[in-house]
């Protein structure tokens, strides 16, 4: 009697994630071809894209660790921002079907001349984050984050948190 009665029950155990370790963050400088400077994480790598624009230009922010890319447009404004701006929303809002909660949160730096708004899309989406930075006259910059995975809003949350603090820093140190 006293055999049977120290047998535990047998319960499944909730499925879960591999643990996340992430670098601790540093800066580095870029000041590549395009018009613009900016401090990018020292863990990530630069991969040009070759535009057909003499005046564009592209190139991807890649996080080989962690599977993502920060996909980066970069177009002058020719009387014509109402339509990049339009584009962005235009781009993080087809995740609206997918998403459970588009939320927008506005930047604005008056000292380096730089406003923006950055989109955290939740879910089960292609995009989790979202962005674009303007000088309003001169600049436009747009970005989108992409993993080389399935999406799956719950193993990916901390890896986009983490990242979104970089596109934080990124704005903060934005200058044209």
């Amino acid at each position: 009697m006293l055999i049977t009665s120290c047998e535990q029950e047998y319960v499944p155990k909730p499925r879960g994630y591999f643990r996340i370790d992430f670098p601790e963050k540093k800066y580095v400088d870029y000041e590549g071809k395009c018009p613009f400077s900016f401090e990018l994480p020292a863990y990530s790598k630069i991969e040009l894209i070759r535009s057909e624009s003499f005046d564009s230009c592209w190139f991807n922010v890649a996080f080989p660790r962690h599977k993502a890319k920060l996909h980066f447009t970069y177009l002058p404004i020719h009387n014509n921002l109402q339509s990049y701006l339009e584009d962005s929303y235009t781009f993080a809002f087809k995740h609206e079907m997918k998403a459970n909660a588009i939320s927008r949160t506005q930047y604005y730096n008056p000292d380096s001349r730089v406003s923006g708004l950055v989109y955290d899309i939740k879910g089960n989406v292609a995009s989790n984050l979202q962005f674009y930075a303007t000088d309003s006259a001169d600049h436009f910059i747009r970005g989108a984050l992409y993993f080389e995975v399935r999406p799956n809003q719950d193993s990916l949350a901390p890896v986009v948190d983490f990242i979104k603090a970089d596109v934080i820093h990124l704005l903060e140190t934005l200058d044209w």
